[in-house]
């Protein structure tokens, strides 16, 4: 059974400020637990998490806040190899064939890329990256740490351009999922917001996404 959000409308999120942003999402938005541990047996570990998701005209804000065991951020630039750091990520199918994933460490560095699977997706130029406004709870370097619990809040406002969507014109609905994992932290994990029915962990699969209404 796919999980529905609608996403509400906050006029000029994206002129807000960091402390604004966070007010007006958490007045507006109910938080959505990233809890479905689909492989429970070779993974069962999953950090507390949960998001918010708003928009306004141009842009699509999402809010993450986790609590886990541990911390590791290790890629400081974007488009690195965001999911093996403690990473929140977002899958979005705008229709058609393709898809789009954005993958945010907990220092706020992002990998975003589409195609129409998990094979031979083209990795987003860094100049498009940069247009994504980030924002952590955490300072943007270096992390290692093990032995928590440690809580961080990132977040990420998404021109939707970007996402193949024209905000004066969304459609009624898309198709996306909401994932958390840690490929090579202490206590790796592979969580998400709408269960995926595979044998092992397989976060490419638009089949098993929930639903975003606008």
């Amino acid at each position: 059974m796919k999980k529905i959000i609608h996403v509400p409308l906050i006029e000029a999120i994206e002129k807000m400020s960091g402390d604004d942003f966070n007010a007006a999402l958490d007045a507006s938005c109910q938080p959505n637990a990233i809890d479905s541990i689909n492989w429970p047996d070779a993974f069962p570990y999953a950090p507390a998490c949960s998001f918010r998701i708003a928009r306004s005209h141009t842009h699509l804000a999402v809010s993450f806040e986790t609590e886990g065991l541990d911390i590791r951020a290790s890629y400081l630039e974007d488009n690195g190899n965001s999911w093996e750091d403690s990473c929140v990520e977002i899958f979005l199918s705008p229709g058609g064939n393709e898809y789009y994933n954005v993958e945010i460490t907990c220092i706020g560095s992002i990998l975003m890329a589409c195609g129409s699977d998990r094979e031979g997706r083209r990795v987003l130029p860094l100049s498009d990256v940069a247009r994504i406004t980030r924002r952590s709870s955490l300072e943007h370097k270096k992390y290692d740490l093990v032995g928590g619990p440690y809580k961080w809040r990132v977040c990420a406002l998404i021109p939707f351009d970007l996402l193949g969507l024209d905000g004066s014109a969304l459609p009624h609905s898309v198709e996306a999922n909401f994932y958390k994992c840690g490929n090579l932290t202490a206590h790796k994990h592979f969580a998400s917001w709408n269960p995926i029915e595979t044998e092992k962990p397989d976060f490419h699969r638009p089949e098993f996404f929930g639903t975003l209404e606008f």
